[in-house]
């Protein structure tokens, strides 16, 4: 947790004045109980009317000035610890955002939500409370302890022997607590991810009619939770009525051995009031220092958790000399490339090479599982090589930056990611300062203005998160669109025709060639008259590449390509 208190810096000041408003509380709050044994044992003992009216309003000026500096000290504490939630969250997501998909599959999307959320409200509340009480309970603490021993030294006695039991008390509550608070921040996370998949998946569940059992799981996942969390409730619940039974008991002994020392006249009323004010104020510094306690061990194990976010570098960053291109603009190379997920046995994909070259499209296509994704994921560099080389206009993508290399693509995923916001929004989203011209051109060529115009709003209709309110094929448009608005010099199309009809697929083809003459297109289908008419067609077989040509070629030289391509159409087809 220390190292994110490094993050404090910028607030340097602010804790500064946090410090000197609770010293000058603290300070105020330690002369009050002197200033009411003065008005008890010179005031209302001798009937001292007029000194009674002098000392109380100096007690009342020091209560208002107490007051006005809690309030200041509670104010800016409020400011530094939000503050500096702030400051960490958008650290831990700048970090998020800079991981390649690897680091992303490490953690898990549920953990690093759960990271950005909880674990750093967790820090920021302990924060809040650390500014007031770390700064405020010490010096109440042994303030209250050295003017309690300029009271009366003998009954400072009975504080040395309650204060070592209180604080024994403390330490073995965090030698318990500590472990389940870990535990609790990991089932958290369990339930996050549940729920997530139920979220996203609610489709499947109810298909698959899954309802129940996945109830079930959630269930067992919140109770797990549940339990850790009622059990640490109950250790905290526990501690509270010790705290108040050891102060009443404290209270108690103070007025029995104080009544004692007054009658024997070696101790005046109004300072065994102020003694056992003092006492209470050391003990409730105590108590404040074990809520700390209590609540330390979760940001601690928060801290940890944030702390890996932060410290996990990522795997792909740009170089220190960075290439510029100069090279054939589109051109996009593969040489002897290899590549094997982390924790692989084997290859995805093995000694890969080809060229696509601009105004061509360049087909790929393969069984389930045979590395076409993968593949093209390695273009705009998702991932790196394990060995060969990946090129775009004659330079390794590894010697490229990263923001300059993907400036060049267009890429349209499997899966087609929309934005919650509107239509246009959406296709802006591949190029910020486009007009509505270029918008609308984008749409009309990715076959997407028909169903647009249908909206109620067109354009600036509203698109929910995930695009729910729009069907595959519209999702799949719109991905183009906001691809096709780019204007890049490489697209990566990939299987972004699957959810389309044959003849919406066959005109988006069309006007594409005619839109992308200059491009180089790199395409990813699964359905053999998507590649048909492309000008180089890759197939591949567990990862490896067994094909390469123009369609009637390889139906004479690929026997995996003739499997598909037979598999798909009839033999009416075929001969055409």
């Amino acid at each position: 947790m220390l190292r994110l208190f490094a993050n404090l810096k910028p607030y340097a000041w602010d804790i500064f004045w946090i410090v000197v408003f609770l010293f000058a509380q603290s300070l105020a709050e330690l002369y009050l109980p002197t200033l009411m044994s003065d008005v008890v044992n010179n005031g209302m003992m001798k009937g001292d009317t007029g000194y009674i009216w002098k000392y109380g309003s100096y007690m009342l000026l020091v209560a208002l000035g107490s007051s006005l500096c809690s309030i200041v000290g509670s104010y800016l504490s409020s400011i530094t610890g939000v503050g500096f939630g702030r400051d960490i969250r958008d650290k831990v997501f700048s970090r998020v955002e800079s991981y390649s998909l690897h680091e992303f599959d490490k953690i898990g999307t549920a953990s690093l939500i759960t990271r950005t959320t909880n674990d750093i409200i967790q820090v920021q509340t302990v924060m809040v409370m650390g500014l007031r009480f770390m700064i405020y309970a010490p010096i109440m603490c042994v303030g209250g302890i050295i003017m309690a021993f300029s009271k009366d030294r003998e009954l400072t006695l009975i504080l040395a022997v309650v204060l070592p039991i209180m604080l024994i008390l403390i330490g073995g509550l965090a030698s318990v607590i500590v472990p389940l608070f870990k535990s609790m921040q990991a089932k958290l996370d369990k339930v996050s991810l549940v729920l997530r998949e139920n979220l996203t998946g609610i489709r499947v569940i109810r298909a698959f009619n899954r309802l129940k059992s996945e109830n079930e799981r959630f269930k067992d996942a919140n109770r797990d939770l549940t339990d850790t969390s009622i059990k640490v409730n109950k250790i905290m619940a526990t501690i509270q009525p010790i705290m108040i039974i050891i102060m009443n008991l404290t209270s108690i002994a103070i007025i029995w051995f104080g009544g004692i020392r007054i009658s024997q006249n070696e101790m005046q009323v109004g300072d065994m009031m102020a003694f056992l004010q003092y006492a209470m104020q050391v003990m409730f510094s105590i108590i404040m220092v074990t809520i700390m306690f209590v609540m330390v061990p979760r940001a601690q194990a928060s801290a940890v958790r944030i702390n890996e976010v932060l410290d996990i570098e990522p795997e792909i960053i740009d170089p220190l000399h960075i290439k510029k291109s100069g090279g054939q603009g589109g051109y996009v190379e593969f040489q002897d490339v290899t590549f094997s997920y982390p924790g692989a046995e084997e290859p995805v994909i093995s000694n890969i090479s080809f060229a696509a070259y601009p105004g061509e499209v360049t087909a790929i296509i393969g069984g389930t599982g045979s590395g076409k994704s993968t593949l093209i994921n390695l273009i705009p560099r998702f991932y790196d090589v394990d060995s060969g080389c990946v090129l775009v206009d004659g330079v390794d993508v590894r010697q490229m930056a990263q923001k300059n290399l993907r400036a060049k693509i267009g890429f349209v995923p499997q899966s087609p990611i929309l934005f919650s916001g509107t239509v246009s929004e959406n296709i802006r989203y591949g190029k910020a300062d486009a007009t509505d011209e270029e918008v609308a051109h984008a749409a009309e060529i990715a076959q997407a203005s028909e169903f647009i115009s249908t909206m109620k709003d067109g354009y600036d209709s509203q698109i929910s998160q995930g695009g729910t309110n729009l069907s595959g094929g519209q999702k799949q448009r719109l991905s183009i669109a906001r691809a096709l608005v780019r204007k890049p010099g490489v697209y990566i199309l990939d299987d972004s025709f699957s959810a389309l009809d044959f003849k919406t697929d066959a005109r988006l083809r069309v006007a594409l060639k005619k839109e992308t003459a200059a491009s180089t297109i790199i395409l990813v289908a699964q359905r053999v008259g998507t590649v048909m008419d492309a000008d180089r067609i890759i197939v591949l077989d567990e990862g490896r590449i067994v094909g390469i040509g123009k369609h009637k070629e390889l139906m004479s030289t690929c026997v995996v390509y003739r499997e598909i391509v037979s598999s798909q159409l009839s033999e009416e087809e075929i001969a055409k």
